[in-house]
């Protein structure tokens, strides 16, 4: 097991924002990168000739690395080194979004994003361990719980604040912007964090250094038995399967949000503002489901209740029913993403008990986040053909309630009545 490492002993950590603080704010930096597609798709198809089927593909290239290989960028930042990983991929995102404010084909800018997909990963797969080594025992659950909203937060940041800064500085700037802001939190995290080696030394590891070389020749060697043992598993295909049904649909619909209001007539900010909103209230749905199956509710009746949700209320935001109440398909919307939200942190529950060994829970996470990013990679590009086909976008909801039908025959096949 791995050892808290306090970082109080290093001289950069003994004043200002705590390490642990600094390294979940810069996961929400990552993020901020994730976001910037939704509001820009608007500016982008008039100053590029972005294609409705190409902007559904820039939403979901991000997702490109995390779809072909996830569990590998995560067993890989483990051997290189936790603070290491999250400098290279600020590195990667900084370039890619520099790049990318001087492309002027979408071509361009679809390679830029399959690469800012693997400075996210980067990033982000190293938090949950690096904070486990700058934080007591005591306080693990409280700084695991805050990095649950990396996400949402910097998601709904650059959708709320992404239309004002591209009406200053347009969508190059916007670009430029976060490219300057993701190279300063890489020098944050470089200064204030203890070094991979510094927080070895802080557990106590540094006696045991010649030992580790073996432990990890023979980690090397057992990786791919965890593998076999995972992917020859019913369960963990079961959750990751239902987990990319899920995201598909949710990055779908609140990806599009902007374009969708744009073409309404609402003004960028304000269609920023309520899509920064329904992704944020995301983040109730997740805090809601811990609580639930802490006091023991079950988790398959939580699945049930969060893809019934998105299925009724997609069908309410966009069936030509409720054309003329806009309220009413905005408040959908929101439900949709809240109620919704009990899926993903249910799902995260079940994957330790689904896992085929104690050993193997981890690599099941990441065989799960990886069917998640191959989701969200498909899902979007799938709307935009369908909505491209029809000339509309009033069949949405027949796409998203295909996938909560298949995630409904998944979640019926649950076997554990608690998480």
């Amino acid at each position: 097991m791995v050892q808290t490492a306090h970082p109080g002993g290093d001289p950069r950590a003994g004043a200002g924002v705590p390490p642990a603080f600094i390294v979940i704010i810069v996961g929400m930096v990552a993020a901020l990168h994730i976001g910037k597609i939704p509001p820009a798709i608007p500016v982008l198809r008039d100053a590029l000739g972005v294609s409705l089927v190409e902007a559904g593909f820039l939403l979901s290239m991000v997702q490109m690395a995390g779809m072909l290989g996830g569990v590998f960028i995560g067993l890989a930042a483990d051997g290189f080194g936790l603070r290491r990983s999250m400098l290279l991929g600020q590195g990667v995102l900084a370039a890619a979004s520099l790049a990318g404010a001087w492309a002027t084909q979408p071509a361009e800018l679809l390679t830029l994003r399959a690469l800012e997909g693997l400075g996210f990963l980067l990033v982000v797969l190293p938090v949950p361990s690096l904070i486990r080594q700058l934080v007591p025992p005591s306080r693990l659950a409280l700084h695991l719980g805050l990095w649950g909203t990396y996400m949402a937060t910097g998601t709904s940041l650059v959708l709320a604040g992404g239309p004002l800064l591209m009406g200053l500085i347009g969508w190059q700037g916007l670009w430029g912007a976060l490219a300057v802001v993701s190279a300063a939190v890489a020098a944050w995290l470089f200064l204030r964090v203890p070094s991979d080696r510094a927080r070895r030394v802080a557990a106590g590891a540094h006696a045991a250094a010649g030992a580790s070389i073996g432990a990890a020749v023979a980690a090397r060697a057992q990786w791919t038995a965890r593998l076999r043992a995972t992917l020859g598993s019913a369960g963990p295909w079961r959750v990751a399967i239902t987990f990319s049904m899920y995201s598909s649909q949710w990055l779908a619909v609140i990806g599009f949000l902007p374009s969708i209001y744009a073409q309404a007539g609402l003004s960028g900010q304000a269609a920023g503002l309520l899509t920064a909103f329904a992704c944020l209230v995301n983040v109730t749905g997740n805090l809601a489901a811990g609580r639930l199956l802490h006091r023991g509710v079950c988790a398959r009746h939580l699945l049930y209740a969060g893809f019934l949700a998105m299925a009724v209320t997609a069908f309410v935001a966009f069936s030509p029913l409720s054309a003329e109440a806009p309220v009413a398909r905005y408040l959908a919307v929101v439900l949709f993403s809240a109620v919704g939200g009990l899926i993903p942190a249910t799902l995260f529950a079940l994957a330790v008990h689904v896992a085929p060994s104690e050993q193997t829970v981890s690599t099941t996470v990441g065989w799960m986040q990886q069917c998640s990013s191959a989701g969200q990679f498909l899902g979007p590009p799938l709307v935009a053909w369908v909505a491209g086909t029809v000339g509309g976008w009033q069949w949405t909801w027949v796409i998203t309630g295909l996938a909560c039908v298949i995630g409904l025959l998944l979640s019926s096949r649950t076997r554990y009545q608690r998480a």
